[in-house]
């Protein structure tokens, strides 16, 4: 089983000016390498050391940002100019500041989102891609997380959950309006509620386990907790500046490029149904199906499966 890449500790890093945003950047490896961008996952959450580990830095030249609000990205949690689009701009901005032609795009989650978003918009600059547990930002996916979905699951976390709405048995237009109220309301207490609320109930999904310290954050973490909820939520309401299905029916926009897939079957934050749709919508992509993982990038048999597919990737372009 392949693990993860030693550690790399001195990337070097780039500030970039884009509207009102200050973006934080990141490359580490080979200079000479393959390009390869990493999208973290979100909306809302930003890059760790460990994800420059899935590459060889002897085979890749590694590039990391955080998404605009997001991570060392400032103004943290800044809604203003902050839109799926702005984020796939932003990547071509990156591209030419770096002098990159072509990249192999890495995104996991909402990661997928934006690798297809880029890929059906810059074809041409894209040398491979590669996906995790495949969020297509669809009506589909938003009535499973916020809706007649995993809450079936985990009945009294939903119960718990939406117990904070005007009414527990809406659907996720009205959930997700109701939390907008709540984290942009004039009280402090509301707004650290419905963050907490919100965090909590994703976590459970994600984990499947509730965080030990989700309820014993300091003032400064909680302030952060509101301002990343609030950008989830922000991007949550908007439909993430997508039409339905808007990747799907642009499917055929997509460069001829080896694109590889791994979900695992585990997973109910992002079900495998997802993955398996776009699988069906690629004819030539393949797909790895992991019997016992779930949606984290950094289970053993996901970090195997992920770091066997740079590897190949590395193989087919080098």
């Amino acid at each position: 089983m392949k693990t993860l890449y030693p550690k790399i500790t001195d990337p070097k890093i780039y500030v970039l000016n884009v509207g009102k945003h200050q973006l934080y950047v990141e490359e580490c490896g080979n200079p000479n390498g393959i390009p390869v961008i990493f999208l973290h996952g979100g909306p809302g959450s930003g890059c760790q050391p460990y994800h420059r580990q899935f590459f060889d830095p002897e085979k890749y030249r590694i590039v990391l940002f955080d998404q605009r609000g997001c991570g060392r990205s400032t103004p943290h949690g800044c809604l203003e100019e902050n839109t799926s689009h702005d984020l796939i701009a932003d990547m071509e901005i990156i591209r030419n500041t770096l002098n990159i032609d072509r990249w192999v795009l890495f995104g996991g989650s909402w990661g997928v989102t934006l690798a297809l978003l880029y890929a059906e918009t810059y074809p041409k600059q894209v040398s491979g891609i590669i996906l995790r547990g495949t969020f297509l930002a669809s009506k589909r996916d938003l009535e499973w997380f916020f809706g007649d979905g995993v809450g079936r699951i985990f009945p009294d976390e939903w119960q718990r959950f939406t117990s904070l709405t005007k009414d527990t048995d809406n659907f996720y237009d009205d959930l997700i309006t109701d939390y907008h109220e709540m984290i942009t309301s004039v009280y402090d207490d509301e707004r650290a509620n419905a963050a907490k609320a919100w965090s909590r109930w994703t976590s459970k999904v994600v984990t499947w386990t509730l965080p030990q310290n989700d309820e014993k954050q300091d003032e400064e973490d909680l302030e952060k907790l509101i301002r990343e909820i609030h950008l989830e939520i922000h991007y949550a309401l908007n439909r993430y500046f997508l039409d339905n299905d808007q990747l799907l029916k642009n499917i055929n926009q997509l460069p001829e490029v080896p694109i590889v897939i791994v979900h695992g079957r585990r997973d109910i934050t992002c079900p495998l149904e997802s993955s398996w749709r776009l699988h069906k919508s690629i004819p030539k992509s393949s797909i790895t199906i992991l019997p016992e993982s779930g949606h984290l990038a950094n289970e053993p048999a996901m970090i195997d499966a992920l770091v066997s597919m740079t590897d190949k990737m590395a193989e087919h372009l080098l």
